[in-house]
């Protein structure tokens, strides 16, 4: 875990439930821990979802990875993420019922609430997922801190289940954040004529005698679009599952393995 900037006491839990922590769903859900509540290790990251349209917050690369595989899924309907554990009666029981130390604060004794990192909301319903390092599930005490998560989401008839890095393809996860990365719907919407240089790009692809750059530059002298535009244009039909490419490879622009 992380280190806290500030204590953990009862004051700091309700203050959380007040401000709504832990709640909501969709556009409204709003994390349990956010990454100002730590202190800065360089690897957390807030990202803004197109599932769910809001920012994200991720607190290591890996829940970054997971997260933008997550967003890119056509049967997730909504992500949550540091989901917190909030029955806090029923996770301090089964602890005791699993002869596990409950983690409370050293200084004021009161019961941190275990989060989940994400909570997802599936057409398949409710998955909650951890991400864990391989190397981290030799720790016993981690491991008794899983097996607290694991009782609680059985007891909340919610499937449950540890991604460690041997899961994750960080290759996909790469190439879906560069679709999504300087990509504007609302400016693509905006390029003149964009419906034709949609549809001659589409062509252009399907007939196999450009590369990736080579037909979106063409579709940028064919319709005086500004240099860049083509590869937004191309970034929006692999978005809209209108040009499919292999995610687990890297994307290579000079290819013209497009199947569109």
């Amino acid at each position: 875990m992380a280190k806290r900037r500030r204590a953990w006491n009862a004051g700091v839990y309700d203050r959380y439930l007040r401000e709504g922590r832990g709640h909501g769903s969709g556009l409204g859900y709003s994390p349990w821990i956010r990454i100002q509540d730590f202190a800065s290790q360089g690897i957390a990251s807030r990202v803004k979802g197109r599932t769910t349209g809001r920012v994200h917050h991720l607190m290591s690369n890996h829940e970054l990875a997971y997260f933008y595989i997550l967003d890119w899924s056509d049967i997730v309907i909504d992500i949550r993420e540091q989901f917190p554990l909030l029955d806090l009666e029923l996770a301090v029981n089964l602890a005791a019922q699993s002869n596990i130390k409950y983690p409370i604060d050293k200084t004021s004794g009161y019961p941190y609430v275990l989060t989940c990192d994400f909570m997802i909301t599936t057409n398949e319903g409710l998955k909650a997922r951890t991400i864990k390092m391989t190397s981290e599930l030799s720790n016993v005490r981690i491991l008794e801190k899983l097996e607290i998560e694991r009782r609680y989401w059985q007891e909340k008839g919610v499937n449950w289940k540890i991604v460690t890095e041997r899961e994750i393809s960080f290759q996909k996860a790469k190439n879906i954040e560069w679709l999504f990365t300087s990509y504007l719907e609302e400016d693509i919407a905006n390029i003149p004529y964009i419906a034709q240089a949609e549809k001659r790009l589409l062509c252009l692809l399907h007939e196999g005698e450009h590369s990736i750059i080579g037909a979106t530059q063409s579709v940028e002298r064919e319709h005086l679009l500004c240099a860049g535009t083509g590869i937004q244009i191309f970034k929006q039909l692999v978005l809209s599952k209108k040009v499919f490419i292999n995610l687990n490879e890297r994307i290579n622009l000079s290819s013209r393995g497009i199947v569109a």
